[in-house]
């Protein structure tokens, strides 16, 4: 999944989504509950703001490590168009 020790190799949105959200998030997006509280991707109106995903991508939210180190911008654009379109998601 990584193309160096910091960033992540893949190029397309799913395989970006399945090696750095999905351990946290789950493969369908449902989110989870454990040691920590991991909000559902799937149908979230949260994201229907475009900015608001990249943000969260990009510098973090609360428990989850930032991702701007270890994607470039069009990987980071990938999964945000992945999730906002997938998942039971329908935002444009």
């Amino acid at each position: 999944a990584f193309g160096s020790a910091t960033r992540f190799l893949h190029r397309d949105g799913a395989a970006l989504y399945a090696a750095s959200c999905a351990g946290c998030h789950m493969p369908d997006g449902r989110g989870a509950q454990g040691a920590g509280a991991y909000p559902a991707l799937a149908g979230n109106e949260r994201l229907d703001p475009a900015g608001y995903l990249v943000t969260v991508i990009v510098q973090g939210r609360h428990g989850m490590p930032p991702f701007g180190g270890l994607m470039d911008d069009a990987q980071v654009a990938a999964v945000a168009t992945y999730v906002r379109t997938n998942l039971g998601n329908a935002h444009r």
